[in-house]
């Protein structure tokens, strides 16, 4: 898979970029847009490999081989910054907040020249968990990059970030993959069949989460667990409820990964309500889901698809997390 720069998918994505590098026409800034899970990091690695090689194997084409790209690829290398929302401890955190501190701090080693390759790179992960003193400043570094800098943004969409930086960079939006791409990516991976199709309507067509799912069991069980919840929580008595709340706004990680999965569920039931061909995602839950379908219309399933996203784009705002829970469950249809 060397002509697709080792990635699963998005061959766009890498022809463009591989064509930027070739002809010496990198932008100095990218938004890699897409759920988690999709490659987005994987991506921005490989610019930033392609960008920087020693032995370049075609143009814009990296070696995968030399002491760079291996140092890029396990993100220890001297020019490349990774930047990352943090917790209390300094301790990478998916959902914490990343902070104007870390902003300042790569701003002044991005003007410095780079210390062994051609280019310092700057790749700022889940840019949406900025809070609004670093995303300004960020912006004073995309209107005054050294040519040096390349600055590379992955966010869940463009439209969670302030439109002044998303117009300053050029925006990829990277799709999910077709499950079939999916299936065959983890047979390769020893996976049999069952698990893998499994699998692969689970991680809805996003390859980095589908090998997350095969490798640990952890995930699936929490997920079988969350769903289970959901199915307990839906007849369950007001006090069950706020109970529950209480529990899951205890860590706010954890509650914005069940409202994930959740929110996945309840797509699946709109999508039966609507009568689409789209293939379910919990496609494990096929009864549950069809039995819900027949208990709802069109504008009730619509209802709790957009309570499930409003709570997580609230939660991103930094709204109290047992209020928000508590409304959410409070909202859920009686069954």
């Amino acid at each position: 898979m060397t002509d697709n720069w080792n990635m699963l998918g998005h061959e766009w994505a890498v022809d463009m970029l591989r064509r930027h590098v070739a002809r010496g026409e990198t932008r100095h800034a990218y938004l890699l847009a897409g759920p988690p899970g999709l490659g987005r990091r994987t991506l921005a690695l490989r610019l930033a490999q392609a960008l920087n090689c020693e032995r370049p194997v075609a143009p814009g084409e990296p070696c995968y081989a030399c002491r760079t790209c291996k140092q890029i690829e396990a993100m220890q290398h001297p020019d490349l910054a990774v930047i990352q929302a943090v917790d209390e401890d300094g301790n990478p955190k998916p959902g914490g907040t990343l902070r104007v501190d870390q902003i300042r701090e790569v701003q002044r080693t991005l003007n410095l020249k780079p210390y062994q390759s051609q280019y310092r790179v700057a790749m700022f992960l889940r840019f949406q968990e900025a809070n609004d003193n670093a995303a300004n400043a960020l912006l004073k570094t995309l209107e005054e990059a050294p040519s040096h800098a390349i600055l590379l943004l992955t966010a869940d969409t463009p439209d969670q970030l302030l439109p002044t930086i998303t117009s300053r960079c050029e925006i990829l939006r990277l799709r999910p993959l077709p499950l079939e791409a999916i299936i065959v990516d983890l047979l390769e991976r020893g996976v049999d069949e069952d698990n893998a199709r499994l699998l692969a309507h689970i991680s809805g067509g996003r390859p980095g989460y589908a090998r997350q799912l095969a490798d640990d069991g952890v995930l699936l069980e929490k997920r079988e667990e969350r769903l289970n919840d959901l199915q307990t929580l839906l007849p369950a008595p007001r006090v069950e409820k706020f109970s529950y709340a209480e529990k899951l706004a205890k860590d706010k990680d954890s509650m914005r990964q069940t409202i994930l999965v959740w929110l996945s569920y309840w797509r699946d039931v709109l999508l039966r309500v609507a009568g689409a061909e789209t293939p379910l995602i919990n496609v494990d839950r096929n009864m549950e889901i069809e039995f819900l379908a027949g208990r709802l219309d069109l504008s009730s399933a619509r209802k709790v698809v957009s309570d499930h996203e409003s709570t997580l784009e609230k939660m991103d705002r930094n709204v109290n997390s047992r209020l928000l829970a508590e409304v959410l469950l409070m909202d859920l249809p009686k069954m």
